[in-house]
């Protein structure tokens, strides 16, 4: 067998993945170029390694046995690359992040920095919903991750990062034919909500709860950023994180209405649980940000701190 470094990768992408497309864009490849890789890699096989049924890529069992043998190998790989860092005295190592969704507007700024001081760390950013977040903690699969609610379930640590400031907003299409805004807005354009189990929602049904907003249509989007464009094109109101409205609002085609009892506020915090033992590279990513963090914020954020 004459396989390579780079055909254990893709092969591992893929399955992980379970398309070739996904896989593709995790890369940074084309799709024909992760093809004719895998090829290439199952052609040194006698058994297949997946299946194709349409378009969906199945896993065999042979195949699922040979994906962690090839996950085992590119660790190695990457405790080769690090420990060769570390006798340079780099610090070198992976930084494994798990971020709501809206969080991936906030978390970069506070990654940047660091990482171009330590060109030997690898960053994983798993953007996700609030549920796995939560899990990747229980399951300790993560050494940091970016709420805006804390769990209350585990034991954690915690560093405040930025304010987390929910806005009522609508689109200049909708606006344009208001020429005041009152609650029987509410009546007759629908309200736009995130998914069961975004803190968003949460945080918007108990402000709708509390202060009697008579909602009588719904329309559910399953992401920060669907919603957001249905706001825009005009669908219907939303209570909406303001951290990633900057470009919308910029340009007019988001407003910011103004309503008694708003912004809610809630904070962003990076968490840990208190019993994980940070690697190196966690530990001095944790001092940086308690280092840098007002900084970064000055820098950064004040187009935000300014609302």
């Amino acid at each position: 067998m004459n396989y390579t470094l780079h055909q254990l990768k893709v092969f591992l992408s893929v399955v992980e993945n379970r398309s070739i497309t996904k896989a593709s864009q995790e890369l940074f490849l084309t799709q024909p170029a992760v093809s004719i890789q895998l090829g290439k890699f199952q052609e040194q096989f006698s058994i297949p390694l997946t299946e194709l049924v349409g378009r969906q890529v199945y896993i065999t069992e042979f195949g699922q046995e040979i994906a962690e043998i090839s996950r085992n190998i590119l660790q190695q790989v990457d405790t080769i690359n690090y420990k060769t860092k570390s006798f340079e005295n780099k610090l070198a190592g992976r930084l494994k992040i798990s971020v709501v969704s809206t969080g991936k507007y906030v978390m970069p700024y506070f990654l940047s920095g660091f990482m171009a001081m330590h060109k030997g760390i690898d960053l994983v950013m798993d953007v996700t919903n609030k549920s796995s977040v939560i899990r990747s903690l229980e399951e300790n699969t993560v050494d940091f991750s970016l709420v805006s609610v804390i769990p209350d379930e585990l034991k954690i640590n915690t560093v405040p990062l930025l304010q987390n400031k929910l806005y009522l907003v609508g689109g200049k299409v909708l606006l344009q034919d208001i020429e005041k805004f009152s609650r029987k807005q509410f009546e007759n354009h629908p309200m736009l909500y995130r998914e069961p189990g975004s803190a968003t929602r949460k945080a918007m049904e108990d402000f709708i709860q509390l202060h009697q907003i008579p909602v009588h249509k719904k329309i559910e989007l399953t992401s920060n950023e669907a919603l957001k464009q249905a706001v825009v094109a005009g669908l219907g109101f939303s209570v909406m994180p303001l951290i990633g409205l900057k470009n919308e609002l910029g340009n007019g085609d988001l407003r910011i209405i103004p309503y008694k009892n708003l912004p809610i506020i809630t904070q962003w915090n990076l968490i840990w649980l208190q019993s994980k033992n940070l690697s190196p590279v966690a530990n001095a990513f944790l001092n940086y940000i308690q280092k840098e963090k007002e900084e970064i914020i000055k820098n950064k954020f004040s187009w935000y701190e300014n609302y």
